[in-house]
């Protein structure tokens, strides 16, 4: 006489397992076993909305040019085939771009589409930094052109293929410019967020500020004016501290250097 055969019963991490599988995918995945599909669902149901409604506030141009059906489908793809590396909810938009740049397949979305999503991202996490401007160590009426010029830790510079800031339902390009776009993202000492285009003379400068914090904004200025080749160096850098002056105005430059 045979014995009878009993399966072995589940886990409660195997049952976890189930349970997240048909939560992230409950088209192609089975509810685990003895749970109500009614309460399951929501669980589901939830889980999605509020991820959805996350990522809709977080990216609202993106949200904005993809058609409602691209968009769930996109969430939907996300949720099922994004492994995600935190178990943090603020941080699913930085999951998100991950997944963009990853494990996006979808040969019909438009180009720019991860340097958009990288924008709308950056403006949120500046928003979100939680350090706070500090004029320690920084004359904030010092000479720009002979004090050495110190960049606000809350401006971000940016280079895109894309004009991203000017990308809107009946704006969106199918192939990328000749010239990059540049722009900086920042957050001034009223917690107000802002960006600034800049040219690629106003980039170089930013770039230089940020990377060479021992030199004067003169000593900047005529080296950009050098690697330009330009005939009269007294121009660059007349444009170039109007341009410092600028960036002071909005708290992307937060004078000189005390040190």
């Amino acid at each position: 006489m045979k014995t009878p055969q009993h399966s072995r019963p589940e886990t409660f991490t195997e049952v976890q397992y189930a349970f997240t599988r048909y939560i992230r995918d409950p088209e192609n995945q089975p509810a685990p076993a003895g749970v109500d599909v009614r309460r399951l669902n929501i669980y589901r149901d939830l889980v999605y909305n509020n991820i959805e409604r996350m990522l809709r506030n977080l990216f609202p141009v993106l949200r904005k040019i993809t058609p409602d059906d691209r968009w769930h489908a996109m969430i939907r793809d996300f949720l099922k085939n994004h492994k995600s590396r935190t178990p943090l909810f603020p941080k699913v938009t930085q999951e998100f771009l991950k997944y963009l740049e990853n494990e996006r397949n979808a040969g019909d979305d438009p180009p720019f589409i991860l340097e958009l999503a990288h924008y709308e991202w950056v403006e949120y996490a500046v928003s979100i930094d939680p350090r706070e401007i500090s004029w320690k160590g920084v004359d904030p009426e010092g000479d720009l052109l002979e004090g050495r010029p110190v960049l606000s830790p809350l401006a971000w510079p940016l280079s895109y293929r894309y004009p991203v800031h000017t990308i809107r339902p009946d704006n969106q390009p199918e192939e990328a410019p000749g010239q990059p776009t540049y722009l900086i993202v920042y957050r001034n000492r009223h917690d107000k967020v802002g960006f600034m285009e800049l040219n690629a003379v106003s980039a170089r400068l930013v770039e230089q500020i940020r990377k060479n914090g021992r030199k004067s904004g003169r000593k900047i200025l005529t080296q950009i004016a050098a690697e330009l080749r330009h005939p009269n160096p007294d121009v660059v850098i007349a444009g170039g501290l109007e341009t410092m002056r600028d960036l002071l105005a909005r708290d992307v430059l937060l004078g000189t250097s005390k040190k």
